[in-house]
């Protein structure tokens, strides 16, 4: 590790551009970091400039039933930070002309249902592929991550039950863990090394991360790893990640390294020649628009610049791994605390402002005022459905506005357009609108029946309900004049109407019903696993 002396004599060769001192830097940095208690879990920062450690420091203690304190070489899960790394072993697989990124998944993994369209393994590498996260799909069986203990054959046995996609691939980015569980399984069965030995003789060992490991085998002893916690009412609790799962996340690593990772893939070092195009190559949708998820990190721009970032949390473990490449200055940050998520409980950001000069261009404020007719107005109120995954968008027509929701107002930009935040909402179409995020996707609402079933009529909901695609059932029942959805004994979540046979619970749930008017059926969705079957039991 530098020493401080080394840091201060580099910083100040390049002298930060609004002309503070090094000296008010760090007290700053320290500032932004006094949140992490010496006598609390803690956390890493290292800052890198032209390939240089210009600042590292830890905070807190790594265990705190030992009072052991937090180092800059205490060992730290990485989170979803891991999925780069996954990303660039399957990249030097198909430059060592083992595979290719057109490949249908199934080639490698034949346990997967056929989909009736191509799942290729660059629509994985994107999240576009439309795979159900697993991880949501044990959590509607009432066992979420982190209460049992899964590895990558259970991960792959549960996407193998999913009878259908999310999406068409390639027509939308729905994060799923579930893709990069595969390449780590396909990494194994290419090569014939596990993903963790592969990543080691190609990937850790040329970038000289000496303090890196993946989080494969749930015996091996890990020297100097940090425990992570949770807060509580009354203090702490352990809250370790209690699976082994890896690829997807299960990087035990420290930010020294990840910079040194950092350094190495972009300076064209990954590969027998460089990888680093294809690292940060970004593939368009179906529809034209661009997808900013390239091989495990978003390509973005941010204040003006280049953006290259991915953040990461398993169990109460963070992390974060940030870099602008045109500028030469990487940021990692790690911590064995979720005590802030409440708040800003990942710096990076902060530190980017202290960092960074805002070069980017603010957009010119050129509102249109228009003011649509009161009776225009007030038709489009009602419950609008998802038709992609039934969610319902009730719109409420009060004080002669529109409103999505209770309180998100909608601004007319015509008869039929509307802002909301930073996306449209166009109503020309009857009975429905388009909900237009730009440069990404349109959504189609369509307007339904919000006539909701008196509440002594809710026993066509009642029965259990079994799904084979989570091996779990539900039942549905009702308790003092309100209806419940029971995941598994103790945990029961309240079904709250929205617009008819439809109701929010775990989830977006919605009835459909029999040619004998009973409902035969429970369609439950969540962000990551869309559609998810229950049929009822007679």
């Amino acid at each position: 590790m530098r020493k401080t002396s080394l840091f201060i004599s580099l910083i100040l060769l390049a002298q930060i551009s609004f002309g503070q001192t090094w000296k008010d830097t760090v007290a700053i940095i320290e500032s932004i970091f006094s949140r992490y208690q010496p006598y609390n879990p803690g956390s890493q920062l290292s800052i890198a400039r032209n390939g240089q450690v210009i600042f590292s420091k830890a905070w807190g203690l790594a265990n705190l039933e030992h009072n052991i304190p937090l180092t800059t070489n205490s060992i730290i899960e990485a989170g979803s930070v891991s999925k780069q790394f996954t990303a660039a072993a399957i990249l030097l697989l198909e430059q060592q002309g083992k595979l290719s990124m057109e490949d249908d998944v199934r080639k490698y993994v034949p346990e997967l249902p056929d989909y009736g369209t191509p799942v290729k393994l660059h629509h994985m590498m994107h999240h576009t592929s439309g795979l159900k996260d697993w991880g949501s799909i044990v959590a509607i069986a009432g066992w979420p991550r982190g209460t049992k203990y899964y590895n990558n054959d259970d991960a792959l046995e549960i996407i193998s039950r999913q009878r259908n996609l999310n999406n068409k691939p390639g027509d939308e980015f729905i994060y799923s863990n579930s893709n990069y569980n595969l390449f780590a399984i396909i990494v194994q069965r290419v090569s014939g090394m596990s993903l963790a030995a592969y990543s080691q003789k190609y990937i850790f060992e040329p970038a000289g991360m000496t303090n890196t490991q993946w989080r494969d085998d749930p015996h091996r002893i890990v020297r100097g790893r940090a425990t992570a916690y949770s807060k509580t009412k009354t203090g702490f609790q352990m809250e370790m990640p209690n699976e082994y799962v890896y690829g997807n996340g299960g990087l035990l690593t420290t930010t020294e390294d990840l910079l040194k990772w950092n350094d190495f893939y972009i300076g064209g070092k990954l590969g027998t020649s460089s990888l680093l195009s294809n690292q940060t190559k970004i593939d368009k949708f179906n529809n034209g628009l661009m997808n900013d998820y390239g091989a495990g990190l978003f390509i973005q721009n941010l204040m003006g610049s280049k953006y290259i970032n991915h953040g990461g949390a398993t169990g109460s473990y963070r992390a974060n791994l940030a870099t602008f490449p045109d500028l030469n200055f990487s940021i990692a940050f790690l911590s064995n605390s979720s005590q802030f998520d409440t708040s800003a409980a990942d710096p990076t950001r902060s530190i980017i402002n202290l960092f960074i000069t805002d070069k980017s261009e603010k957009p010119a404020k050129n509102e249109v005022k228009f003011k649509p007719e009161e009776t225009k107005l007030a038709s489009y109120a009602g419950w609008y459905r998802n038709n992609r995954d039934g969610s319902g968008l009730k719109l409420s027509f009060k004080d002669n506005e529109l409103f999505a929701g209770n309180s998100s107002k909608l601004i007319p930009a015509s008869e039929t357009s509307f802002k909301l935040n930073n996306n449209v909402i166009d109503m020309a179409e009857a009975k429905s609108f388009r909900y237009i995020i730009p440069s990404r996707d349109t959504i189609l609402y369509t307007k339904v029946d919000s006539t909701l079933l008196p509440t002594n009529n809710w026993n066509v909901y009642e029965g259990k309900y079994l799904s084979e695609e989570t091996n779990s059932w539900i039942r549905i029942y009702q308790e003092k004049g309100k209806l419940f959805m029971q995941l598994k004994a103790g945990k029961s979540y309240e079904l709250t109407p929205t617009y008819r046979d439809a109701f929010i619970g775990f989830g977006n749930v919605q009835f459909i019903r029999s040619n004998r008017n009973k409902k035969a059926m429970m369609i439950i969705s969540i962000p990551r696993a869309r559609n998810v079957e229950f049929k009822r039991l007679e």
